[in-house]
């Protein structure tokens, strides 16, 4: 009948009608911001990213814009796969992207795809992990290819993309979440050992 994408709401504000409310817990009241003032998030986190209450203990989350040398980033994204913690991993991996030169960019990129991948595969959000699992792989040989460097910063690129596909497949075929501690990628190949 003529309705112009009404979701039920008699009024216009819609559900930011309540933008002056303080979400119960929150501390000191108003929205969360960074020292420079940008929006940020401060609920605690868990080891998979995801927001907790307000006085809840969390995991320490990644400093953000932290300049890392290459080897640093690697060992400290493996490190944080082997804890389960492959959203913090992704952070490292986007600081590299941001930070590292343009012409690594899209490596960098697509290892923070994997991540992501594998932290919503062990969320539960099977089907977005699936093809983040896919992309990040696809973007980091694409990367490989075009740059012709097969292990950039000893990062065994064939190894870590025939993990997500094999991740996805997995997945996909059995329909359940995954420990993303027990299923972390090695970035050094498969001999790097744990």
């Amino acid at each position: 009948m003529g309705s112009t994408g009404s979701s039920g709401n008699s009024g216009s504000t819609g559900h930011r009608g309540n933008r002056g409310s303080t979400p119960a817990g929150r501390p000191g009241g108003g929205r969360d911001r960074d020292s420079e003032g940008r929006a940020r998030n401060a609920r605690p986190r868990d080891g998979l990213g995801r927001p907790l209450p307000y006085d809840a203990p969390g995991v320490p989350r990644q400093p953000e814009g932290v300049v890392r040398t290459p080897e640093e980033t690697v060992a400290e994204a493996q490190r944080l796969l082997d804890e389960g913690k492959p959203f913090h991993a992704h952070e490292v991996f986007e600081d590299a992207w941001k930070s590292g030169p343009d012409t690594e960019r899209e490596l960098w990129r697509g290892l923070a795809q994997l991540a992501v991948g594998l932290t919503h595969t062990a969320r539960g959000n099977l089907m977005g992990g699936v093809r983040l699992l896919r992309r990040g792989a696809g973007a980091a040989e694409a990367w490989a290819s075009a740059s012709g460097e097969a292990t950039p910063h000893g990062i065994d690129i064939a190894s870590v993309a025939a993990w997500a596909r094999e991740l996805a497949e997995e997945v996909e075929r059995e329909g359940r979440p995954v420990n993303a501690g027990a299923r972390a990628p090695r970035l050094r190949g498969v001999d790097a050992g744990r």
